[in-house]
């Protein structure tokens, strides 16, 4: 199945094992939180431990927020406290997905905002549902490859529609299996909620943010809960918060097509002849499959399509993306099936990672639209104009991500609104591929006035704070650190 919202597929660190604080016990804070008992982040059988400078534990949040004395699950979390003497308080971080590893991804991210560690702790956590959060994974490894192998993410016969939507019942069957009561309760608002116990247990006053991709809905989700303790909030490559599952699916085409677009200007060829190109190169590879150099794996259409995504989150990925599409007209599709297993995080072993799990079951819950088949027939030729490359693949999506999903949706849109909450900084990109740019004016309106704010840089990629653009990382550390808010609108070139 393809959805292409991660943030974290830009490269995410080695997963770690969290140590600390197994249970509530009566440790509390002096806000009456919990009592962080922070201690060494453990190695994993995959990776070291991130350094001695970085500090991990575990924060027992309630399962149902209905139920705020019942069963608890374990929230892992991961800082680095600040080098400075003028500390501002604690920066939490959500890097995207949903469903990416914040305790894996931020020790690989500091590099990135070591200027803001001077004056804050930099904090990050795994979701609910996510990785050493009690991660969902719902299926095993062989099984996953097989449907990799089998499934036409792009049905054109009865029998291949047959086979897409068997095997999104089955995915939703197997997450059941393994989730269990935690299925009903990884929505963003339960994670909008923890974030506030987290940010009682870290002792600050305010919540000082940085979400990036799906972080941004997070970010906005908790100002509309909480405005009166938003502090200094970044959203970078921001979701659309007023998009709908299809909406959102129609965005991402725009998205990715702008993109490729962006890629086939810097090779000197005309976007529309060139999209055609790799359009007829996946009708091709749907029609018989590329062989590789891998043992027992052929190309599909669908891991073909996946590796040309991956590249375009970042302008550092063109060359290898020329270099695979050349490779992939001469019949070798083995670099592209590489680009696709970095994106579907799949190592030389053939284990796979299971952000996609936590990604599905969070934004299932999250999203009541479920558009049937004919449904989803109906609106191809919408999503085909938009995009002869990506568009078929995210108009199937909009009927396989969540059929027969073994729990109900909770809105159709998320509800960000936050009047009265100090001004939030939206950033947006207008080469991003995952969230196009029009998402950041669009979460600064529904935040309210005089909260939203955005800032704009004319780039590439998904993502614009530490991407290359001095301009946009100056006013984001000013806003960070001086609480300096740009003016509304500003553009950085």
């Amino acid at each position: 199945m393809v959805r292409f919202v991660r943030w974290a597929a830009l490269g995410a660190a080695a997963a770690l094992l969290v140590s600390g604080c197994d249970s509530p016990g009566d440790d509390r804070s002096d806000n009456g939180a919990e009592k962080l008992d922070w201690g060494r982040c453990e190695a994993t059988a995959d990776s070291p431990a991130p350094g001695d400078e970085w500090q991990c534990a575990t924060l027992e949040v309630p399962l149902d927020w209905a139920k705020p004395k019942g069963e608890t699950v374990g929230i892992a979390l991961i800082r680095a406290k600040a080098t400075g003497d003028d500390r501002i308080g604690s920066l939490l971080f959500n890097f995207g997905g949903p469903g990416g590893s914040g305790v894996s991804m931020l020790p690989s991210y500091a590099s990135t905002v070591s200027s803001l560690r001077e004056r804050y702790d930099l904090v990050s956590f795994d979701p609910r549902g996510v990785a050493a959060s009690e991660g969902v994974r719902c299926r095993d490894d062989e099984e996953i490859e097989a449907a990799e192998a089998e499934v036409d993410a792009t049905p054109d016969t009865p029998a291949e529609e047959k086979a897409f939507l068997a095997d999104a019942a089955d995915f939703g069957k197997g997450c059941q299996e393994t989730a269990g009561k935690l299925m009903a309760h990884v929505s963003t608002t339960d994670t909008a909620r923890d974030m506030d116990l987290i940010r009682q247990a870290l002792g600050d006053e305010k919540m000082h943010y940085f979400g990036i991709s799906y972080g941004t809905e997070l970010g906005g989700v908790y100002a509309h809960l909480f405005p009166e303790k938003v502090g200094r909030m970044v959203l970078d490559a921001v979701v659309d918060p007023s998009a709908d599952a299809v909406g959102h699916a129609k965005n991402q085409t725009l998205g990715f097509q702008r993109a490729l677009n962006d890629y086939l200007k810097s090779t000197g060829q005309d976007p529309a002849e060139g999209s055609r190109e790799v359009a007829d190169l996946l009708d091709r590879i749907d029609a018989q499959p590329l062989t590789t150099s891998t043992p027992g794996r052929e190309l599909t259409q669908t891991l073909a399509l996946t590796g040309i995504v991956l590249p375009l989150y970042s302008k550092d990925g063109w060359p290898s993306l020329t270099s695979a599409l050349e490779a992939a007209e001469e019949g070798d599709g083995s670099e592209l099936l590489a680009l696709a297993d970095g994106y579907n995080e799949r190592d030389a072993s053939g284990r796979y990672g299971t952000t996609t799990h936590s990604q599905r079951v969070i934004s299932c819950l999250d999203d009541r639209q479920r558009p049937t088949p004919a449904q989803t027939k109906a609106l191809l030729p919408e999503f085909e104009r938009i995009s002869p490359v990506f568009g078929s693949f995210l108009g199937w999506d909009t009927a396989g991500w969540c059929h027969d999903w073994p729990v109900p949706g909770q809105h159709d849109t998320p509800e960000v609104s936050a009047p009265g909450a100090a001004p939030i900084l939206t950033v947006g990109n207008t080469g991003d591929p995952a969230t196009p740019v029009e998402g950041a004016r669009r979460m600064a309106d529904e935040l309210g006035k005089d909260v939203g704010v955005v800032l704009t840089w004319n780039g590439e990629g998904h993502g614009a704070y530490g991407s290359g653009s001095d301009c946009v990382d100056s006013t984001v550390d000013a806003y960070l650190l001086d609480g300096t808010v740009p003016k509304d609108g500003k553009v950085c070139d």
